[in-house]
């Protein structure tokens, strides 16, 4: 597996409630010391940190996005990454489509699915 500890991250689907997978996950990376930022459209904050309500707002461009969303938004989520040069995206079971892996191989962006981020990191 590729050393993300170095890249810029950014979830989406980051939720201010503990029990989600949106919490838990930005809170790990966190916690084991990753360059993450949060992302949701409902904006807010969490463990202190802004929460972004989109990639765009981003002070930085990440390197990979991680989705922790319906697959509809992940759709969305694989042109936002389309428009602004992101090209690895690694959608959490459950968040990934046909559709939204579909395109974003046909723009060349790296897609990872079927697989849990946190588990293969061995944070989990």
């Amino acid at each position: 597996m590729d050393d993300y500890k170095g890249k810029r991250i950014a979830v989406v689907g980051v939720s201010e409630r503990e029990e989600k997978f949106g919490y838990k996950i930005f809170h790990d990376l966190l916690l084991a010391g990753y360059p993450v930022e949060a992302v949701n459209k409902r904006g807010g904050k969490i463990l202190g940190r802004k929460i972004y309500a989109s990639l765009a707002e981003l002070e930085a461009v990440p390197e990979l996005v991680i989705t922790v969303v319906p697959p509809k938004i992940s759709e969305q989520i694989v042109e936002e990454c389309h428009s602004l040069g992101i090209r690895e995206i690694w959608m959490q079971p459950g968040s990934e489509s046909e559709a939204a892996i579909q395109t974003a191989r046909d723009y060349g962006i790296s897609v990872i699915y079927n697989a849990c981020f946190m588990v293969k990191s061995a944070l989990w």
